[in-house]
């Protein structure tokens, strides 16, 4: 029982010094500019970066292209080249009040939908 009132006492004192005074401002921001080197250093020594890519081709979705018209279509059909031209569309036609120079407002509805 009194080794927790003595790590309670503890804790306090330092929650103190930290809170109201400014006794532990420069350890803190030494051990901080510590930490941050270390971490430059590791990151410069490695120099690599991961980048996560995805090889998996997104699938067209099904039930669309019979509601589409042939401009439609052929629009469509640009739209699933790659993952980055679906990820483009979808980004800048899938949002609230969004209109597509080609599909109709339900079509376009409907492919965002899907994807």
């Amino acid at each position: 029982m009194r080794g927790w009132i003595l790590i309670a006492l503890i804790a306090g004192v330092i929650y103190y010094f930290a809170t109201e005074t400014d006794k532990l401002d420069e350890p803190i921001a030494e051990i901080q500019s510590v930490m941050n080197n270390a971490d430059d250093k590791i990151s410069s020594m490695t120099g690599t970066k991961i980048i996560r890519k995805s090889d998996k081709v997104i699938k067209i979705p099904s039930g669309v292209i019979e509601r589409l018209s042939g401009k439609e279509v052929n629009a469509f059909k640009d739209i699933f080249t790659d993952n980055e031209s679906v990820a483009n569309f979808k980004s800048e036609y899938c949002s609230f009040g969004s209109k597509h120079p080609i599909f109709g407002k339900d079509n376009l509805q409907l492919i965002c939908d899907k994807i």
